[in-house]
């Protein structure tokens, strides 16, 4: 085929991603130097419509980015008004004290927000610097420079046939080039993938993990809303067959987020991580809260839960990960947004320095050095021990010598070091015949639902003659390996019910329905022959969340 040629456009900083990372980077350049030419592209349809967060935001970030706020309208409304912590059997709940917890498990001073809108104000302002950001922009690849370095990205190309080849309307899309390219994809980003496999920056590290977490949004019976409370769980539904949680926020308008954390680091294949969460609005607590309200909203995404250890080099040739990118989530906290903030920060004041200095295309090593002796590589070194605590001892052991831990690294000493996380999470699970298929209750269409059901309220369309986006290496893995050796588990460990084994003459095929996928890259991480690569598919499509 004769290579494609595309029309090619000049910035001084290329942003992927308008979340919270990309945005505060814009932002912040512009605070800078108001004639840095300054780009953001989303894949999104519209700002916010992929974001999918808890959320309790610690504003920290906010603060040094845009210190007056709330004159200038952020939507943070809800203040945290009660934390609880609660062990949750299969009947009843246990409170667990807040006094024993270190300081920085408080969420005093916290709000519940809805990060999709946090973003939509957030690129109302960067537009008002003089940012131009492009929703419906899917970055499919880099653009490599003469001397190896990232140069660029080709963003907005449309019309491929199913193939891959130019359909009739095809449209090539742009080159947009930038003396330097933040990638701020979120967990898992195609782009980010390939950047860390290219410049080995994952190299000595700690290999990253993750969970998959799954949120609906509930309006609920004005007497049972408790606006500003703040609710996380451990224990059943989930037991020793993996580590996760709940999280359980009131906002305002009778609305509450209804959400459940699963590791991927789970052994047993047959589990089923959104049967879980289903299962989990059914203990007596939840069910009471929720009886005689209705979902609104469903979606998933992946989490980064590698910390500290897992977190690669920052930076290569021409190019800066910021955010979950990288993976700077606090797990005990559940917190990220902040620290994805204060990272766009750090990376246009270290990219303004060296475009001041008339560099281009080199390593931003100023940005580095901020993430890891800064407030981000404070936050995170102090709960580092935490997630490979509660993989390797389980979770009365994490929460106790996790606590201890904890405390000691408030005063800057730990008494375990820094412990590793061993496999990765495809690497953890084990062959099926090593474990019992679980039963799972059939949802009844109250409390719980289908995931194709569920899916229908992530508003998620995709454009069914493009190519599908999600890659297999090899086409015979699924049913000759994964199937025999591990039930195939891409049935279960998706929440949007994309793979599919079915019997055709006889015989099992695999099936990808690429059109539910909400974009949550679980496929990406948990496969065990890791043979799925989650590529962007056109711009513009998949969920469309409102209030995530």
């Amino acid at each position: 085929m004769a290579e494609i040629e595309r029309e090619a456009m000049e910035y001084d900083v290329v942003i992927v991603g308008a979340g919270p990372a990309g945005l505060s980077a814009a932002i912040r350049l512009k605070q800078l130097d108001s004639d840095l030419e300054v780009v953001v592209l989303e894949k999104g349809s519209e700002v916010g419509a992929h974001i999918l967060s808890g959320a309790v935001l610690d504003p920290c970030g906010l603060d040094a980015l845009i210190p007056d706020w709330k004159e200038k309208g952020a939507p943070l409304n809800v203040p945290v008004k009660e934390d609880n912590f609660l062990m949750l059997g299969e009947a009843g709940q246990v409170r667990i004290p807040n006094f024993p917890m270190p300081p920085l498990m408080n969420n005093h001073g916290n709000y519940i927000v809805s990060m999709g809108n946090v973003c939509r104000w957030m690129a109302e302002q960067a537009e008002a610097l003089g940012v131009e950001i492009f929703p419906g922009m899917a970055c499919s690849e880099l653009v490599y420079g003469d001397n190896g370095e990232v140069k660029g990205v080709i963003a907005g190309e449309f019309g491929k046939n199913p193939d891959g080849t130019p359909g009739p309307a095809y449209e090539p899309g742009m080159e947009l080039h930038g003396k330097y390219v933040f990638l701020g994809e979120g967990v898992r980003g195609s782009l980010s993938k390939e950047v860390i496999a290219k410049y080995g920056l994952s190299d000595g590290k700690e290999p990253q993990k993750y969970g998959i977490g799954m949120k609906e949004i509930w309006e609920i019976d004005p007497a049972k809303h408790k606006e500003g409370t703040v609710t996380h769980t451990m224990g059943w539904p989930l037991g020793k067959n993996a580590g996760g949680g709940s999280f359980i926020y009131h906002l305002d308008n009778n609305q509450v987020y209804v959400g459940f954390v699963v590791h991927l680091n789970y052994k047993n294949p047959h589990l089923f991580p959104y049967m879980e969460f289903q299962r989990f609005k059914h203990h007596p607590m939840v069910a009471e809260l929720l009886k005689g309200g209705k979902r609104v909203a469903y979606g998933a995404r992946a989490i980064t839960e590698g910390g500290w250890q897992s977190l690669p080099k920052l930076v290569a040739p021409g190019v800066a990960l910021l955010g979950c990118a990288a993976g700077m989530v606090n797990v005990p906290r559940i917190k990220g947004n902040h620290n994805a903030m204060l990272s766009g920060k750090a990376a246009a004041e270290a990219a303004y320095e060296a475009i001041k200095a008339n560099r281009a295309g080199d390593e931003l090593a100023a940005y580095e050095a901020e993430v890891r002796n800064g407030a981000i590589g404070e936050d995170l070194k102090k709960v580092r021990n935490v997630k490979p605590m509660w993989s390797k001892w389980g979770l009365t052991a994490s929460l106790m010598l996790g606590g201890l831990d904890m405390w000691t690294n408030t005063f800057g000493f730990s008494f375990f070091g820094t412990l590793g996380h061993g496999k990765n999470d495809a690497e953890a699970t084990e062959e099926a015949s090593k474990h019992q298929p679980i039963d799972y209750p059939k949802p009844d269409g109250v409390l719980s639902f289908d995931r194709l059901t569920n899916v229908s309220f992530s508003m998620t369309n995709h454009e069914e003659s493009q190519p599908c986006h999600l890659r297999l290496g090899n086409q015979d893995t699924p049913i000759k390996v994964n199937l025999p050796k591990f039930a195939e588990p891409a049935q279960r460990y998706c929440p949007a019910g994309v793979y599919e084994v079915v019997e055709k003459d006889g015989q099992p095929e695999f099936v990808i329905n690429f059109q539910n996928c909400v974009h949550c890259k679980t496929c990406d991480i948990k496969d065990p022959s890791q043979n799925i690569t989650w590529t962007t598919p056109q711009g513009g499509d998949g969920p469309n969340y409102p209030n995530m």
